[in-house]
Order: C-alpha cells, then sequence, then structure tokens
C-alpha cells in the first residue's frame, strides 16, 4: 500500500507532528514499507494458532502488599505553607 505525500501530510497533523516539506518524501517511503510488511504478515495462516498475551511462560514476582514506611504527615506538614485538619491548602485556581 503505498501512501500519498497528501496522506503522510494528514498523519502527520493528526499525530500533532512537525515535518519538514523536505522530509515528507522519507517519511512517505518509511511508511509505505512498515504497511507493506504489515500486509505481508496479515497473509500469514494462523489457523490453529491460540492467541498469548505474552511469548513467554513468565511469571511476575509479586512482592507482598505491606506498609514499610511510618506516617510521616505531621512532618511534611510542617513545611507546607497553609495546612487544615491533616489537609494541604491551595490557592484557589478556578472560579
Amino acid at each position: 500500500m503505498a501512501l500519498e505525500q497528501d496522506q503522510v501530510r494528514n498523519i502527520a497533523e493528526l499525530a500533532r507532528l512537525q515535518i519538514d516539506e523536505n522530509q515528507i518524501g522519507e517519511y512517505q517511503k518509511n511508511l509505505t514499507n512498515i504497511l507493506d510488511l504489515v500486509d505481508q504478515l496479515s497473509t500469514a495462516d494462523t489457523t490453529g494458532v491460540e492467541p498469548m498475551a505474552h511469548p513467554l511462560d513468565a511469571v511476575q514476582r509479586l512482592r507482598a502488599d505491606a506498609v514499610t514506611e511510618s506516617n510521616q504527615r505531621e512532618h511534611f506538614q510542617t513545611i507546607a505553607p497553609a495546612t487544615d485538619n491533616g489537609h494541604y491548602l491551595v490557592p484557589r485556581v478556578i472560579e
């Protein structure tokens, strides 16, 4: 699937990317190559292949969900400009 230069400009605009006009040809070539590779991959016969979440049978080691630090709220609030009832007070930003 060959992309036109107008399509590359549109893709760049949608992605909020700024591309120099003299680089559009290079982006056009690279994006066309990527789309050709996707087309090539979509022709592979995948009947009988189960979908998988990860190519390896990896297991995530999890740590215990335990509190390891003491509560230092009072210490941290001593340096805050304004607090009330254990909460930080901030200037109003929405009227």
